[in-house]
């Protein structure tokens, strides 16, 4: 329930966003080692309030009434601490993303042009339950030479602000302007208002979260957004797949960490290849899985329970998995465009022509043959972190990371031409 003013939440927003904009400025000014400096300090502060980070947690999961998979996004562990810390260190090592030529021509009367990396500017970014999402979206603005305005959700408020204290302290050491990081004060909803109406104060809104929250912000913005959708991914295991391999595939991208987005959500069985659908289904009903079976799966697995209108097109972020047969490569496809959400889908397959076809049909933002579905991940793909996963068709795709947290500008190099 809303207890703040909207006055109050817009004024905060457009003071936050005024102060941004001017360390904003002075981040793209800044050398590389300076923004890496920064880093490398939040990060030891990070590991140094490590216990003060985990009662702050502890608050937030006392409150929580959510379920196993919510409260395993939600929990911070000495681990997750050490491995949030190692993110900031991992962006830093990254080549600077503001260093880059992106092209360069001369042009018949000697202009010399060149088209350079540039920052977006002031990004806000609206997130739920992750607190580490914070850290990892911090990071990476620092290292593209963004300023963030955080508002994290009310579930997770104890959390974000003790990493956010941590995190600033460090920066500070270095140099780097506390408005540079800002975290809205409060959870109340009336942020997430100001912060989607401030067209000329952000200059983009990043959503992080569940369907609702995208949604949301899609359709109240008026400010740019790069969203994601919901994460219907499919694993599709071929008639040609080793046996062993998509055992073990189907369980880690389904199991590992249910409650992710580059989680599997639906198992694709080719229908050359039901034999091979029991050991599947065993290798993930041992890990505590539960199914949502078609007709012809079930004909080979009669123990599955049936899936009802919807199931397929149902992000779980659960120990559920949907099940459906499938004719080949285009039965696949067919199904991925009927249901999935441009997220993340594989193939498991020894046919490499087979899992061309299939990458190329795919339009998901991330498709991978031969490997598990977790692996959409700005980290595992060696973007040092990821401030979300982009589903969309303009600007970036896939795991966002320093280098997608760019723009470019036009730089233009003459000896006195003046245009006739």
């Amino acid at each position: 329930m809303n207890t703040l003013q909207p006055d109050a939440a817009t004024q905060w927003v457009q003071g936050a966003g005024r102060a941004a904009r001017a360390a904003s400025a002075r981040l793209a000014r800044m050398p590389d080692a300076v923004r890496n400096a920064g880093l490398h300090a939040a990060a030891a502060r990070l590991r140094a309030d490590r216990d003060a980070i985990l009662a702050a947690n502890a608050q937030d999961l006392a409150a929580s009434q959510a379920t196993a998979a919510f409260r395993d996004r939600l929990t911070l562990t000495p681990a997750r601490i050490e491995a949030m810390a190692a993110g900031l260190e991992d962006v830093a090592a990254l080549p600077d993303p503001l260093a880059r030529t992106l092209g360069e021509w001369t042009r018949p009367n000697g202009l010399h042009v060149r088209r350079v990396a540039a920052p977006i500017g002031v990004i806000g970014m609206i997130y739920e339950s992750r607190p580490n999402v914070g850290a990892d979206a911090a990071a990476l603005c620092l290292k593209s030479g963004n300023a963030v305005i955080l508002r994290g959700g009310s579930e997770s408020l104890h959390s974000a602000r003790a990493i956010h204290g941590a995190m600033t302290a460090g920066l500070a050491e270095v140099g780097i302007p506390a408005a540079a990081v800002q975290v809205a004060p409060e959870s109340d909803r009336a942020y997430v208002a100001a912060m989607l109406a401030a067209s000329g104060v952000l200059d983009l809104i990043i959503p992080r979260g569940g369907r609702s929250l995208v949604e949301r912000v899609q359709r109240e913005a008026r400010v740019p957004v790069l969203a994601h959708a919901q994460g219907m991914n499919h694993l599709f295991v071929h008639e040609a797949a080793d046996p062993a391999m998509a055992n073990t595939l189907l369980a880690n991208s389904k199991m590992r960490r249910t409650g992710v987005c580059g989680a599997t959500e639906t198992l694709l069985i080719d229908s050359a290849a039901t034999g091979l659908l029991p050991a599947l289904i065993e290798s993930v009903s041992a890990l505590g899985c539960r199914f949502r079976a078609d007709a012809a799966a079930r004909a080979v697995c009669p123990g599955l329970s049936a899936a009802e209108p919807g199931d397929f097109d149902t992000e779980w972020q659960d120990a559920v998995l949907n099940v459906a047969v499938v004719d080949g490569v285009d039965g696949a496809l067919a199904h991925i465009a009927a249901h999935g959400s441009e997220h993340t889908d594989a193939i498991v397959t020894e046919d490499a022509a087979a899992a061309e076809q299939f990458l190329a049909g795919v339009s998901s933002a991330v498709a991978l043959w031969n490997a598990s579905t977790q692996f959409c991940d700005g980290a595992e793909l060696g973007f040092g972190a990821e401030i979300g996963i982009a589903t969309g068709h303009i600007h970036a795709r896939g795991p966002v990371g320093a280098e997608q947290l760019t723009i470019f500008r036009y730089v233009v190099t003459g000896r006195g031409q003046v245009r006739p």
